[in-house]
């Protein structure tokens, strides 16, 4: 090998230990590595850049703009409720999750599936009280194994299919073919992560929980005449097991209903009394059929999907101190609405409107956002500040964004447009519907994961560029010594470990033709061959950098490099050693 190739290695080497053993951030990492490289002159700018304008990278970013406009119109609440339900214990959601996302992936691009999931998953676990860290590998392992069930699944699949169409002349393979060896390895696969995986999977809590906020605000709200919650039960509703927060009480045509039962059914006008901490009144806010039982909310002038909720301290100097809220104009005064008031742990037994302020009151207010900006250095509040992820969601849209990713899903999955020209084409709509504003949408795209998507491109192309991947892969097929099965196995190993250093697609046209070789060198059938590139190129799940699902859950789970690691090599080496046995099984050597 030449110097440069010999250098690739090495850096690619040193970007592996540093993700493997220290905490720096990927993109960081990852960028690193591709500068040492432009630097010495192994790779040109453009080439470096190159992974900036890769496909596959910009449609993630695109389809981060779609996930957000489905979270603000409330259709991510939709699909937690009626896919996700409610499990009784980690084992029931972690098999909640993978089963759907398993068959979603079959027939769809396992990258829009997972982005789908994504933000769904964040806001699940945190209303069932789950380890975030237990789920989101779970996720990307289900989208992969699905995806490779199909011919359709990934495309990695279909880029294969191709090359053995046009290099061997053989007929393509039908859609369910790879089946007979994908099937069994994604079978045994959710087995693993259910069991031995599950407990290999790290536990990352937050040193101080939510549940731990010592502010508990009375809040109100109404159902809807409308509402789809109506004729539910209290916990077919999700309301029974909100995390810091509990149903106090329902007021119905003037009486009290203080003692409810979980089969309570609710009725429209019904006024539920909750009481809890902020971001269980966050998550109130968000289910569709309930609204603040007080008419303020309904008067402000700014339109609701542009507020957000506010935190302020009432002070001794506030002019609304010794007055309700009603009879101080708050409304009028600050052009922002009460939703809810804590006082030192007390329970407020009044309406919103009805209640005497006093100092050190904590209101938990609805304005536009500039209320903060205005009240900063006010004397009337001690403090004010603004309560993240807590605007109103846009729930008359919610159709319009369901409808947008069905058409989305649909289009790629009739291959009317590529996954690219269907992600752009919904989030332009999302955008003109004003599902979401464009704010929210440059502020939805998490650009390091997408710097670290660019930068494994540029890695893996200063490996096959200097030849270093070539040279490996023919040293490492000479060890078989003409065994058809040894060989296969050769391939199959060879293929993941370019898949996790490199991208699953390279990794795929890199083995072809070695494999090819290989295969008539030795006189047997190539089929074999080519299901275990499928399989291998596609069952990556050692690295976050070997397939972008795992990127993508890699910040939001919490991950090291070394979680990777360690649930993922034990399953490499299980779905190989399938794939291996099966494959000669079915197609003959």
């Amino acid at each position: 090998m030449t110097w440069e190739a010999w250098l690739s290695v090495a850096v690619v080497a040193l970007v592996i230990g540093a993700l493997a053993m220290t905490k720096l951030a990927a993109d960081v990492v990852l960028v690193g590595g591709v500068a040492i490289l432009l630097l010495v002159g192994v790779l040109t700018p453009a080439e470096a850049l190159s992974g900036l304008s890769n496909e596959g990278m910009v449609t993630v970013g695109v389809l981060y703009v779609v996930a957000a406009g489905l979270r603000e119109t409330g259709a991510i609440g939709w699909l937690v409720q009626g896919v996700l339900g409610r499990p009784k214990g980690l084992a029931g959601a972690q098999m909640r999750l993978m089963a759907p996302v398993m068959g979603l992936s079959a027939f769809l691009n396992n990258t829009p599936v997972v982005a789908m999931f994504l933000p769904a998953v964040n806001e699940w676990a945190r209303r069932n009280r789950l380890p975030i860290s237990k789920l989101l590998i779970p996720l990307s392992y289900a989208a992969i194994l699905g995806g490779t069930c199909t011919l359709i699944g990934t495309s990695t699949n279909l880029i294969v299919n191709g090359l053995l169409v046009k290099e061997t002349g053989r007929a393509s393979l039908g859609m369910f073919e790879i089946a007979w060896v994908a099937l069994p390895c994604a079978a045994v696969g959710l087995l693993y992560l259910m069991t031995i995986g599950r407990w290999l999977l790290p536990d990352r809590r937050p040193v101080m929980s939510d549940m731990d906020d010592p502010r508990e605000y009375t809040v109100e709200m109404l159902v809807e005449p409308a509402s789809p919650l109506v004729g539910k039960t209290i916990e077919a509703a999700g309301l029974r097991h909100l995390p810091g927060m509990y149903l106090l009480e329902i007021e119905r045509d003037g009486d009290i209903l203080p003692a409810i039962a979980p089969h309570q059914r609710l009725q429209a006008g019904d006024q539920l009394v909750f009481v809890g901490i902020v971001d269980s009144v966050v998550d109130l806010q968000r289910f569709r059929g309930l609204v603040p039982a007080g008419d303020q909310v309904f008067k402000l002038d700014v339109p609701r999907p542009e507020r957000c909720l506010m935190e302020a301290v009432v002070s001794d100097s506030c002019p609304v101190v010794g007055k309700s809220i009603r009879e101080g104009r708050f409304r009028s005064l600050y052009s922002a609405a009460v939703i809810a008031v804590a006082r030192n742990g007390e329970r407020i037994e009044r309406k919103i409107g009805d209640i005497v302020l006093k100092p050190g009151d904590t209101l938990l207010i609805e304005a536009d956002p500039s209320f903060a900006e205005r009240q900063h250095n006010s004397r009337d509040f001690f403090l004010v500040s603004q309560v993240p992820d807590s605007r109103p969601l846009r729930q008359d849209k919610v159709l319009i964004a369901i409808a947008i990713l069905s058409a989305m899903v649909l289009a790629v999955t009739l291959e009317w447009l590529s996954m690219l020209q269907a992600a752009m084409l919904a989030a332009g709509l999302l955008l003109v519907t004003r599902c979401i504003n464009t704010g929210l949408a440059r502020a939805a795209v998490d650009w390091q994961v997408l710097i670290a998507i660019a930068a494994s491109f540029g890695l893996g192309l200063a490996l096959q560029k200097t030849g270093a991947a070539g040279v490996i892969a023919t040293q490492m097929t000479g060890l078989a010594q003409g065994d058809p099965l040894l060989s296969l196995a050769v391939v199959y190993l060879l293929t993941m470990l370019f898949t996790e250093l490199i991208t699953n697609n390279a990794a795929a046209v890199l083995m072809f033709p070695i494999a090819l070789s290989t295969s008539q060198a030795l006189g047997v059938d190539f089929m074999p061959f080519a299901i275990a590139i499928m399989m291998a190129a596609s069952a990556s799940f050692s690295t976050p950098i070997g397939y972008q699902t795992n990127l993508m859950v890699y910040g939001p789970g919490g991950y090291r490099f070394s979680d990777y690691l360690r649930v993922g090599v034990p399953l490499n080496l299980t779905v190989a050693a399938l794939t291996v046995a099966l494959a000669p099984l079915v197609w003959d050597f």
